[in-house]
């Protein structure tokens, strides 16, 4: 194999490449989103479909769930099929998925939707990610490319609630689903024309029994944690779930440190710098979907936004978090160890948490939500890039897409753990305080309004908690050095040619 460096024109040379990294960054955002787009047009799909109270929740976790759990199978499926096949299989797979679940007639229907477009979002974005790190070799460049896909991974979600409540308000629930095809149509066309592939392994075979276990043990352990809401947390199923997940997932373990080919190969998470960046992210995350699921019913049901001014809330935390990630992060991690902004990151996102346990049934946005938001955005930006960056940084090319599988992984577990978590904690303090406060039926409106806010606070409080330790795991875990300015980035390790 030439040497790129003595000669050949190298791929991240290619003069497109960031055209190419606009398509790769308009499929992450697709993804991203998706995970909360549907959240502000929940209620009228509720009424439109009739569901329940106690079934309405699928439509998220169903998509969290298909997600986070396929995950790592997709990622070793953009390593042995190629990443450029596997990432525009994945963006037809999801954009029909989604037409599937816009023109949903019962409730089932759009459940299955869902799943599906999470089965086939963990085909895309493993390959997306793979793709950007095996396009981007030189180290300023690679910087300033991850600082852009950390921003859309970091704020993505806030700009789902802002379209969903444009889209629900302005045209119909249906539209946060179709939305997807048009995408998903100018991202197909661009990948053909714009993205360029690895050759491929044809040696390699997929590692069925890893895919059964892991997946089957992070539904359980999700699936628990939402159980647990409604039975409680001794609840005989929610027990049930949470020793069979840990089974499942010891097992999934030990079938890796045997198998012929491993779905997720062992070394990969026990590099020091790319262990911390994983538990890093899955530690944010909690705390990240958490608050969004909070101020999402704060602002609706407490303070009386309409879903278009919900969306806009929620604005200054995406721009807050673009400017930590690409004006921040991006500028400075070729300088700093990635450590230095991580820490700093996690802490700012902590600060931004206490700052909106003050809330109450009448605070005001601009002095007491506004604030929090912002110290949140830049404390996300400053942690998503560097994380996405390290952890991905030097792998070899064999297992890009399994390492790029696993930072996502931990991304969408820990969004879904912190969904059920964080709600199950909230909904039982406000059950707490409601009876301990409710003596004059005539209050019964205030006092159960109190408790609701007073449920979010304690859960946010517990948020805090968990973003403090993602910063201490990024402190004693990730040691990565600054790579040096300008210098090129430590070469994949090339995969055999046939």
């Amino acid at each position: 194999m030439s040497d790129a460096r003595a000669g050949e024109t190298p791929m991240d040379a290619d003069p497109r490449r960031w055209w190419g990294l606009v398509i790769i960054a308009l499929a992450q955002l697709m993804v991203v989103l998706d995970a909360t787009i549907v959240n502000i047009a929940l209620p009228s799909a509720q009424r439109d479909l009739g569901m329940s109270d106690a079934n309405r929740q699928w439509v998220i976790t169903a998509y969290t769930l298909a997600f986070g759990g396929l995950l790592l199978l997709g990622g070793r499926i953009a390593d042995l099929v190629g990443r450029k096949r596997t990432f525009i299989f994945g963006l037809i797979g999801f954009a029909a998925a989604s037409a599937l679940g816009g023109a949903a007639t019962s409730s089932g229907m759009l459940f299955g939707a869902r799943a599906l477009q999470g089965a086939f979002a963990a085909v895309l974005a493993p390959s997306a990610l793979s793709l950007l790190t095996t396009t981007f070799t030189d180290s300023k460049e690679r910087g300033k490319a991850f600082g852009i896909y950390g921003a859309l991974a970091g704020s993505g979600s806030a700009i789902g609630f802002i379209v969903g409540g444009l889209l629900t308000e302005y045209l119909n629930w249906r539209w946060c689903l179709f939305v997807n095809v048009p995408i998903a149509v100018v991202a197909v066309l661009g990948a053909f024309s714009l993205l360029h592939d690895r050759p491929r392994r044809t040696d390699a075979r997929l590692d069925v029994p890893g895919a059964l276990l892991g997946c089957g043990g992070l539904v359980a352990i999700v699936y628990g944690f939402s159980e647990a809401e409604s039975r409680g947390w001794t609840d005989g199923l929610v027990l049930a779930m949470f020793a069979a997940g840990v089974v499942l997932l010891a097992a999934f373990v030990w079938w890796q440190t045997r198998a012929r080919m491993p779905l997720l190969p062992l070394h990969v998470v026990k590099e020091r710098n790319r262990a911390g960046c994983f538990l890093t992210m899955a530690l944010a995350t909690i705390g990240m979907f958490g608050l969004f699921l909070f101020m999402t019913y704060y602002l609706q049901v407490v303070l009386g936004y309409s879903p278009v001014e919900t969306g806009l809330a929620f604005l200054p935390l995406t721009v807050a978090i673009i400017i930590g990630s690409t004006q921040i992060s991006a500028r400075l991690l070729n300088h700093v160890p990635p450590r230095l902004l991580m820490v700093p990151g996690m802490v700012l996102a902590a600060g931004g948490m206490v700052l909106l346990t003050r809330m109450t049934v009448d605070s005001s946005y601009a002095t007491e939500i506004l604030p929090a938001l912002l110290l949140m955005g830049l404390g996300m930006g400053l942690t998503f890039m560097p994380v996405f960056a390290t952890a991905t940084a030097g792998v070899a090319a064999r297992d890009s897409g399994v390492t790029s599988a696993t930072v996502n992984t931990s991304q969408q577990v820990g969004g879904s753990i912190g969904t059920a978590l964080l709600n199950t904690i909230a909904t039982s303090s406000s059950a707490a305080y409601i009876t301990a406060h409710l003596h004059n039926p005539a209050h019964k409106a205030l006092v159960v309004k109190e408790g609701v806010v007073h449920g979010y606070t304690v859960a946010i409080w517990w948020a805090a908690g968990v973003m403090l330790l993602a910063g201490l795991v990024a402190g004693l875990m990730v040691t990565a050095r600054a790579p040096k300015h300008g210098a090129r980035a430590e070469d994949p390790v090339p995969e055999p040619v046939p």
